[in-house]
């Protein structure tokens, strides 16, 4: 599927945190395109041996608006028993296959320093009730163009009621399944609108994760989100 143009024009008069936006022209690498689900479900499962499967002919059918593709995401629920933990096999996954040009700087990702949004949590909730009996959902999702030059919290806040921030588990997958997203430094990179960091442990979660390219290397930090880059955009993902 070709790179969307973002949509969201219309409304930046009534939207609050209107000036946390810059213009931007940053896409994603030329090598990237959304894998079939089939082709996805399949590296999933040498990653992870003993998942189970997914209902595929939900990507039959039409996208809903904003989305890019259908991308498979597991369960956190099947990969350990929390969702930080499920987080760290994910980077460390990450790590792995890109043979270890892979820097983390965070080194606390316990609940107390991260933690899924509300509505991420609610949203996920609904997908997996439509998908009961299988492993990995199909979810409707774009890797961030459509929010791109935009602070994580006015992404959140424009999103509509089926739209939804992708957090670091999520978005972590969809760079397993689709290392050409990240690759070079002049590019968009992917902010984790899903998730809620908080630095210090102290209740206050005012930062979000974010992956990016630099220096040959991919990297996992966090950020404010308030703060606003040219060359980074919010992944999201779609009720259908």
């Amino acid at each position: 599927m070709k790179n969307q143009s973002p949509i969201i024009t219309s409304i930046d008069d009534v939207v609050m945190f209107v000036n946390e936006k810059v213009e931007s022209s940053y896409t994603y690498p030329k090598d990237y395109k959304v894998k079939n689900i089939s082709e996805q479900i399949k590296i999933l499962h040498q990653l992870f041996p003993n998942i189970g499967s997914a209902n595929e002919k939900l990507a039959e059918q039409s996208l809903p608006l904003g989305a890019e593709g259908w991308f498979a995401i597991p369960r956190w629920e099947k990969i350990a028993p929390t969702y930080n933990e499920a987080v760290q096999k994910v980077l460390d996954l990450i790590n792995r296959d890109r043979n270890g040009m892979f820097f983390n700087y965070e080194n606390q990702l316990g609940p107390q320093y991260l933690r899924q949004s509300q509505k991420s949590i609610k949203a996920f909730r609904e997908l997996g009730n439509k998908q009961k009996g299988y492993d990995i959902l199909v979810v409707p999702a774009q890797f961030g163009l459509l929010h791109r030059g935009q602070s994580v919290r006015r992404a959140r806040s424009i999103m509509n009621t089926n739209e939804f921030g992708l957090g670091a588990f999520a978005i972590g997958i969809m760079l397993l399944t689709h290392p050409e997203r990240e690759v070079q430094n002049k590019q968009l990179h992917v902010d984790c609108a899903g998730d809620e960091f908080s630095p210090f442990a102290d209740g206050n979660f005012s930062k979000v994760p974010i992956f990016y390219f630099f220096y040959d290397i991919l990297k996992f930090c966090t950020i404010l989100y308030e703060l606003t880059y040219k060359d980074s955009g919010s992944a999201s993902a779609f009720l259908p």
